[in-house]
């Protein structure tokens, strides 16, 4: 493994469930991204960053990652981990391929996708019922509203799968069968 590793992803597809046991496994420590852009959000509004903005989600996600990606290269390039025999592990949401290999180092960090676009948005909608808990955000949600966002995570994993063939970068379907997936990947 390099010394850092980006999980990244749609929402719900298990990105800090194996960030989290890559940390506890390997020692790396968890940097959730969601965190940071929430603090980001209310602190500096006037970076534009906003997760829930009221414009075409794509395009938003496209203006988040830019602007992520160019954090995320800082924080790898501050040399904070150089002395430590460990790294991070990332996982985020809103970091797209072509912003990954135009900013980030892929020798020292390497990154996986992980995605839901081999279900459709009815399939994804049951695969979350049946795994929602109260840790997750979407079990606070309306169903409406649940419906929706699962139509979106469906469209928006297919159009990471295809940006990913696009820049030769690894992307994971982990719509049934999350936890082999894991397993074929770092071994746990």
């Amino acid at each position: 493994m390099k010394k850092h590793i980006i999980v990244a992803g749609v929402p719900r597809s298990g990105k800090s469930t194996i960030s989290q046991k890559i940390a506890n496994n390997w020692g790396y420590q968890h940097i959730s991204m969601d965190s940071i852009i929430a603090g980001i959000e209310r602190s500096f509004p006037e970076t534009g960053i906003n997760s829930d903005a009221d414009t075409d989600l794509w395009e938003n996600i496209q203006y988040i990652s830019s602007k992520m990606a160019l954090f995320i290269c800082a924080m790898i390039e501050s040399g904070e981990y150089n002395e430590c025999g460990y790294g991070m592990v990332i996982d985020i949401f809103q970091l797209l391929p072509q912003h990954y290999i135009q900013h980030i180092d892929p020798s020292v960090c390497e990154i996986y996708y992980f995605g839901t676009s081999e279900v459709t948005p009815e399939e994804r909608y049951e695969l979350l019922k049946k795994y929602d808990t109260p840790k997750d955000y979407t079990y606070y949600k309306s169903e409406e509203e649940n419906k929706e966002n699962c139509a979106s995570i469906v469209k928006i994993s297919k159009d990471l799968k295809e940006q990913c063939k696009i820049y030769n970068l690894p992307y994971y379907d982990t719509s049934y069968n999350r936890e082999q997936v894991f397993k074929s990947i770092f071994g746990f």
